[in-house]
């Protein structure tokens, strides 16, 4: 169970604030108006503290328990802008445009794209095929991570393809992210930046079915990942 300590407002009105900034494109301070209409007195800067504290704790409860994805992957990056400058949003979906990983970095280089794809793997599973860019940063981070499959596994190694309108669907899934952090005016530091975009992913990632409900709504499968 995540630890609630120190919080003055009743655990569900906390996660009710927090699961509406991940999902709904509003700043904090939209958010703070809208609490006080609903009798609820906190602060844009409390609620920050709130997200940056619960957003990767159930975004890694949400990796954990996603249903099962397809082994064929589209990957690519966009852009998000943290202390006025661009920083890199890689990420990945299957085939079926189910939210693989993600990953914010400050660079764009062969590292970077390294780090992600060792990371989706290690959440995923290897896959059989990735539909890349052709930008050099990706294909040499994916050669770097078969290099290691085909000397500490069992030889198999990821085929990769550079067909651009297999990417539409995940071009349409950076939309939705997009289109959540705009309104949010650009992140102030790197960690909250990190940390509110693996909520918004969690959050996207409950929209489109990914994680077990059972009839619940949305806010009821989010609020129960950090039970």
């Amino acid at each position: 169970m995540i630890e609630f300590k120190g919080v003055h407002c009743p655990k569900f009105v906390i996660l009710h604030a927090v699961f509406f900034y991940l999902r709904y494109a509003v700043s904090y301070r939209d958010l703070e108006e809208i609490m006080a209409e609903r009798g609820v007195k906190v602060d844009h800067a409390t609620l920050n503290r709130r997200v940056v504290k619960l957003a990767p704790l159930i975004a890694a409860r949400a990796q954990a328990r996603k249903r099962s994805t397809a082994t064929s992957w589209r990957m690519d990056e966009t852009y998000i802008k943290v202390k006025r400058k661009w920083t890199y949003l890689y990420r990945a979906v299957d085939r079926d445009g189910q939210t693989l990983d993600f990953l914010l970095s400050e660079r764009r280089d062969l590292s970077a794209a390294r780090h992600f794809f060792k990371r989706a793997i290690g959440t995923t599973g290897v896959p059989d095929r990735i539909v890349i860019d052709k930008s050099s940063a990706i294909p040499a981070g994916l050669q770097a991570v078969n290099v290691i499959l085909k000397f500490t596994g069992n030889g198999r190694i990821i085929g990769a393809r550079q067909v651009k309108y297999l990417n539409n669907i995940l071009e349409q899934d950076h939309r939705f992210i997009k289109c959540i952090t705009g309104p949010m005016m650009g992140f102030k530091a790197f960690h909250s930046a990190a940390a509110s975009i693996a909520g918004i992913e969690a959050a996207h990632m409950i929209r489109k079915g990914q994680i077990a409900a059972n009839g619940a709504t949305a806010f009821q499968t989010f609020a129960g990942l950090a039970a």
